[in-house]
């Protein structure tokens, strides 16, 4: 083991003696705060209340060189890359860079002054976006770039961190706890002592940093978007081979990553954009990077021993294991290819010579199935295809089976697509993550051919058997064989045939020469091909050491383009096209444009990058790659997206009728009676519509046809629908940008809001006060000698922030709006139908029945629908001779699926699910509330959530940014939620009612983490 540096205990210094000494050799009069340090003393200088200085005091005996060449380090610097930076050295009074003075037991001490850089250490920087690992790639670059013309004769000395000398650790590992973690640190060194110490000093090397760790980078979150601040801690510079440099920032810009990777990735693309790295350098990036955290980890457990009691020993060390246990094993290849597709190049490095031989070769190769597959049908399995499995996490095959065989119709080979991103793989295998919402692997890397079982598969070109196995697992690859193939200039690549019958392994063994048109294999039966409608999966690999017949077939989508530079389109060696057999998926940034030119622009997107959607089940929803995202957000598909009793009910009316209400069909009455025998009885009269807005307007027709008044009274930001009657009761709109004001027949009262309103929950009669307003609206109104119509609102105001009006509210202002003479309306198109989990409607909270009910689409799930349901007596005076029809609205098919609807409620017991899921989803927030002063309040009942975030909470001062940066950022982790409430600051969680506790779950892990970054921090 090399010698480490010099250790001696940090000695207690008081910041008064070296704030003299800081005067007398420097001039500067401050106060000092202490700061961290391994060895040494630093002390932050304060100036007229600001930071604006380190003072560094060197240990005892600490040689002056060490701190000569940091000092012309950072001058070299600052003169050769000077948008790089780095703190700039003060001189001391007598020009020199640094004095020795005594310490207070009359020991010398090398003293230094540098300036201060502001920001936070990268390490408490969160998030730490792509954006940023790319801009501290190409800082380090810019820096090294400067330090190939800077030598010391200090570079040269030997420290434990010096990548080279690596294999120190090995005589340390039996002190890390743990065999498991003792087998990752042995595995590595013994990789590093193989080939790659060799190649890594073969480099030229010149000084680096050495020490980019996350405590040694600034970050300044000021701005918005975090941005590199400075680069500190030159304590290890040496000389050594630049890669070395890249691999320890590496080291660190991977911990903590949900995908490291691509963090990883990110880091190295900034890095190359300024000093292009050669095939050499990107070969030894991510080895370097296991063995710097290796030694980092074997560094720890030995200070453990000398400091048992220190506990932040073990928390400095999780990260880096976290990531080792997790990911030491990744397959090389695929990380090389990922890093040097991030920087422009190809995957791998001979791909340009296997791929340009393949090619040059098309329509010479042997044809697999002895025929020539030009004009093949192609069956799309694609994320929007018809083809796409009803449900998403279970492939029933005979699905499979039925949709692949309507594609084939009458053809008896057919054609699946590379590239294609696929819902199909359903298995634990394919997922990536605990949750059922989590990362899975769906981007097909492999062109397959759908044929008879029992068909003869033929070698397309001369090779050797590489690997055959027998794979039995449900959806693997069943019989599988791998052939090895070499170009005449002597470059390997691979070809894997899977889905084979069973009987490959005793037709083919490793090693067994195979020429080009022999029948190597026959098509596999369900029964034996992994449980896949027969067919061969094609895959071509330009890599396949240390895999056998374990390929992966499938790539995540957003791992995949590393995958698919390892195992390309094949093509060429089926005698086709490569557009003939690669998919073409739906790009966001083309359906964007279009849609832009041919849509108004409010008409508006969610969230900063939109989201292009194909599919939908329950509460999950898919993207054009098979992303899944959590649908914590949307309401109308009540009982979840395509939930499949929804479908087959609409299917099968389909198939037989879709007429209208001038005609007599039992749906109709009998959806009447499911739906109005959930309401009070008086609520006994349908009127079914189309949509929410279009019965808010009807429910304004029916309560002036009664009444004969004309005049409204209408919650402040409330929302009833887009037709110019609801606008005009609507104070969202009326009174938001574009809106001219409310009509003079609508009084608008104040929202019912205990949280932010003058009157708050703990004031009892806050209902009664809150009523009030209702009453005093009613007098304006005859004041003027008009009467009152109807007092109209969102039973739970949604738009209005997610409200939960206090107790009594409605008793009151419902008295007073009836004994004007005026009726209720109820609008429950957010909450009605058990979404608030303890009642069906949200009135019957109140105790209280409404003249009028208004429902919308979440009672169709999304189909079109809505209902207004009354009393006799109000029907009647509607009923004035002016026949009242709405062309769909009541259609067979809407009955058909409302009726359904209703079945699926009971039957599978959403309300009950609504109330408990819930009720653990408020726990959840409610504990993140205590945790983070940004929530000023979490509210809601059953799956009708509301978190209202704010800057101060005395103040209540809305944090209307926090919420939009939430919102966004849980895109980004793929689960959807919106905002709502007068100051947009309120985030919006009502989603399907199927809602589970994992989800909830899932939803919480996310939001925390969230939480915890720069931008919600208050």
């Amino acid at each position: 083991m090399p010698e480490a540096s010099p250790m001696c205990p940090v000695q207690l210094a008081s910041e008064t003696w070296w704030a003299n000494v800081l005067l007398k050799h420097y001039g500067i009069p401050a106060s000092l705060t202490p700061l961290d340090g391994e060895y040494d003393l630093n002390f932050a200088v304060h100036q007229g209340g600001r930071r604006t200085h380190v003072l560094k005091v060197m240990r005892p005996g600490c040689e002056s060189s060490l701190i000569e060449v940091q000092c012309r380090a950072l001058n070299h610097i600052a003169a050769h890359a000077p948008e790089v930076v780095v703190p700039r050295v003060v001189k001391a009074r007598d020009g020199s860079h640094f004095v020795s003075a005594r310490d207070q037991d009359g020991e010398e001490r090398l003293v230094w002054l540098i300036t201060n850089l502001p920001g936070r250490v990268y390490a408490e920087t969160s998030p730490q976006p792509l954006s940023l690992l790319r801009e501290i790639g190409a800082t380090l670059a810019t820096m090294d770039r400067a330090l190939e013309g800077f030598t010391h004769p200090a570079l040269g000395r030997e420290i434990k961190w010096d990548l080279r000398r690596s294999g120190w650790v090995r005589d340390a590992i039996s002190l890390i706890d743990g065999n498991g973690r003792r087998e990752i640190v042995e595995r590595i060194i013994s990789e590093f002592e193989g080939d790659l110490l060799g190649r890594l000093t073969a480099l030229p090397t010149h000084a680096i940093h050495n020490d980019i760790n996350d405590y040694n980078m600034l970050v300044d979150a000021g701005t918005g978007e975090p941005r590199l601040s400075g680069i500190v801690d030159f304590g290890d510079m040496i000389d050594s081979p630049a890669v070395a440099e890249l691999a320890i920032a590496g080291a660190y810009a991977v911990l903590g990553q949900e995908r490291p990777i691509v963090a990883l990735a990110a880091l190295v693309a900034g890095y190359d954009s300024v000093r292009p790295l050669s095939d050499e350098e990107f070969a030894l990036i991510y080895p370097l990077v296991l063995t710097r955290l290796a030694v980092s980890v074997t560094n720890s457990a030995i200070v453990k021993r000398e400091k048992p009691d220190d506990p932040y020993v073990t928390v400095s060390e999780q990260p880096a294991w976290s990531f080792l246990e997790t990911n030491s094993s990744l397959p090389p290849d695929w990380v090389l290819s990922c890093l040097r597709v991030s920087c422009g190049r190809a995957g791998h490095p001979r791909a340009d010579a296997v791929m340009g031989w393949i090619a040059s070769h098309r329509g010479r190769f042997d044809p697999m199935f002895g025929r020539s597959l030009d004009g093949i049908r192609v069956i799309d399995l694609s994320v929007g295809s018809p083809a796409s499995p009803r449900n998403p996490f279970d492939l029933d095959p005979d699905d499979l089976d039925e949709a692949v065989a309507e594609a084939m119709g009458d053809a008896d080979i057919g054609l699946g697509r590379y590239g294609e991103p696929r819902l199909i793989y359903t298995g634990p295998e394919f997922r990536k993550a605990p949750y059922a919402g989590s990362h899975r692997r769906t981007v097909h890397i492999a062109v397959d051919v759908f044929i008879d079982a029992g068909t003869e598969v033929r070698a397309p070109l001369d090779g050797v058997v590489h690997a055959v196995e027998l794979r039995t697992s449900p959806l693997d690859y069943g019989g599988v064989a791998v052939l090895e193939h070499m170009t005449p200039d002597g470059d390997r690549f691979y070809t894997l045939y899977g889905h084979l019958a069973a009987d490959v392994v005793t037709r083919l063994s490793p090693g067994q020469a195979v020429v080009a048109g022999e029948v190597v294999a026959l098509i596999g039966d369900r029964a034996e091909n992994g449980g896949w409608t027969p067919h061969v999966h094609f895959q071509l690999g330009l890599t396949a050491p240390g895999r056998g017949a374990d390929w992966p077939g499938v790539a995540d989508p957003d791992e995949s383009a590393g995958w698919m530079e390892l195992f390309p389109n094949g093509a060429a060696l089926l005698n086709l096209a490569d557009e003939d057999t690669a998919a073409v998926t739906i790009a966001t940034d083309t359906v964007l444009p279009q849609r832009k030119k041919r849509f108004a622009d409010n008409l508006k997107l969610s969230y900063r990058a939109p989201l292009t959607l194909l599919r939908g089940y329950r509460q999950f929803l898919f993207d054009q790659y098979g992303r899944t995202y959590l649908d914590g957000y949307n309401n109308v598909p009540h009982v979840g997206h395509c939930h499949p009793r929804i479908v087959d009910a609409a299917e099968r009316q389909n198939r037989l009728l879709n007429t209208n209400t001038r005609y007599l069909h039992p749906a109709q009455v009998e959806y009447a009676e499911a739906l109005t025998s959930r309401l009070p009885g008086e609520l006994s009269v349908c009127f079914f519509v189309n949509s929410g807005s279009e019965a808010n307007e009807l429910a304004l027709r029916l309560a002036r046809a009664h009444t004969g008044a004309v005049d409204m009274i209408v919650m402040d930001a409330g929302y009833h629908g887009n037709t110019n009657t609801a606008i005009d009761i609507s104070p969202y709109k009326f009174n938001g940008s574009g809106g001219r004001g409310a009509p003079d027949w609508v009084e608008v009262v104040p929202v019912a809001d205990p949280y932010r309103g003058p009157y708050k929950g703990s004031d009892l009669e806050a209902g009664r006060k809150y009523a009030d307003h209702v009453r005093a609206a009613v007098e304006r109104i005859q004041a003027r000698d008009r009467r009152v119509a109807a007092f109209i609102c969102e039973i739970f105001p949604s738009v209005g922030g997610q409200l939960i009006p206090p107790p009594g509210y409605y008793s009151h202002a419902y008295e007073a709006v009836r004994s004007a003479g005026g009726v209720c309306i109820a609008d429950e198109v957010q909450t009605g139908l058990g979404r608030i989990g303890t009642h069906q409607w949200g009135f019957e909270t109140q105790g209280v029945v409404p003249d009028i009910v208004v429902l919308g689409k979440p009672i169709g799930n999304g189909y079109p629908i809505g209902a207004v349901i009354t009393t006799p007596a109000i029907a009647a005076s509607f009923a004035n001779g002016m026949e009242f029809f709405s062309t769909f609205g009541g259609s067979t098919l809407a009955c058909v699926i409302g009726r359904e609807v209703l079945r699926v409620v009971d039957e599978e017991n959403l309300q009950a699910q609504a109330l408990d899921v819930g009720s653990f989803m408020l726990d959840g927030l409610r504990g993140l509330q205590d945790q983070h002063a940004v929530i000023g309040d979490v509210r809601g009942s059953g799956l009708f959530i509301g978190v209202e975030l704010v800057k101060d909470r005395d103040t209540l001062e809305p944090a209307a940014k926090a919420a939009s940066y939430i919102v966004n950022r849980l895109r980004e982790h793929r689960i959807l939620i919106g905002t709502d409430g007068p100051f947009d600051n309120v985030l919006k969680i009502r989603p399907p009612l199927c809602f589970t506790r994992e989800d909830v779950s899932h939803l919480l892990h996310r939001l925390a983490a969230v939480l915890r970054e720069e931008p919600c921090r208050i």
